[in-house]
């Protein structure tokens, strides 16, 4: 399916994706729930949902929440990594504290969001949901366009909350990173010294280090001994570098919607992916071969997690360049 610039990039994005997701979840929902028969209100299912920029992410996880709610009755909740970020002023003081390191200069790479505050989160929506008297709970929201577009967390007064009458059953917590696990620092190295890379090679080793050092503090709340995950769904690309030019066809949709001045040129969506990309040449060979896998020992692929593995647990969907399902396997 060839890829259609001039077609709104919301209908070529396509929904072949809601099929095969919707019985792997209720496959693992039905497992979770037998699993926690015991208790008389169980926390909500929790799924991780990974995807590189640009794939349709947004477009897709709405479609899922919606045929789940209304095709399966199961209230479905939709979180976001990136309304974690950090505030804008802790943004700043972080690049002020590593002033040469040009990963972290911005939001985006692990290490730029708040996990303490998504913990937080995580624990109060359980702790709340199970109860027999449920309270809505706040959910924070960032704004991207804040401060001329470097964002900022917007003020707890503006977040929305849970519906205490209809709690989630099922919590959806999508994100570009989501999934990620760091590497040992061998691994790392050995990364950054091998031929062929689009991005390791314009960072040093000790910034691409620190940015996998940040990255424990995600897995250890998401997929560590006692990560959260209950499933997850990855949202492959054949070709990782097709990202460039699914971000360009989103900056042209923009561009014909608001204007010129609204999106990003082709030199800045280079330079704005270019920040991003070091992650993807990273951690996406982990996370292909699954999040929930033990430890491993390799040092060119080797994981520095140490949670049992929990088969069954995480589907891969691969997508062309069109962004069609050309593979989909469980792990």
């Amino acid at each position: 399916m060839a890829a259609t610039p001039d077609v709104p990039l919301q209908t070529r994005v396509v929904d072949d994706k809601s099929p095969i997701c919707i019985p792997f979840i209720l496959s693992r929902l039905a497992a979770y729930q037998q699993e926690h028969a015991h208790e008389a209100i169980p926390r909500p299912f929790i799924v991780g949902l990974n995807g590189v920029q640009g794939v349709g992410k947004t477009t897709f996880v709405r479609a899922l929440a919606t045929a789940l709610q209304e095709g399966e009755g199961l209230s479905t909740l939709v979180v976001s990594i990136d309304d974690f970020y950090l505030t804008h002023t802790d943004q700043l003081a972080l690049a002020a504290k590593h002033p040469d390191n040009a990963l972290v200069q911005c939001r985006g790479e692990p290490g730029t969001h708040d996990i303490p505050l998504l913990t937080t989160f995580l624990t109060t929506l359980q702790t709340a949901l199970t109860s027999p008297s449920p309270t809505p709970i706040p959910i924070p929201q960032y704004d991207k366009s804040a401060f001329s577009g470097l964002g900022d967390r917007l003020p707890p007064s503006l977040w929305p909350t849970t519906s205490p009458t209809n709690p989630p059953r099922v919590l959806i917590l999508e994100g570009w990173c989501v999934g990620f696990r760091p590497l040992s620092p061998a691994a790392v190295e050995a990364k950054w010294r091998r031929g062929g890379t689009r991005t390791l090679h314009k960072h040093t080793l000790e910034h691409l280090l620190f940015v996998n050092e940040q990255l424990g503090a995600y897995a250890d709340l998401l997929v560590g001994s006692s990560g959260v995950l209950d499933a997850f769904i990855h949202i492959d690309a054949e070709d990782t570098e097709y990202v460039y030019a699914w971000r360009a066809e989103q900056e042209a949709q923009l561009r014909r919607e608001r204007g010129a001045d609204a999106a990003m040129s082709e030199a800045q969506v280079v330079k704005f992916v270019d920040a991003y990309y070091p992650a993807y040449e990273l951690y996406t060979d982990g996370v292909r071969r699954g999040i929930f896998r033990p430890e491993d020992t390799d040092t060119e692929t080797g994981s520095s997690g140490n949670n049992g593995a929990k088969v069954g647990c995480q589907l891969r969907m691969i997508v062309g360049r069109g962004r069609e399902v050309v593979d989909s396997m469980v792990i």
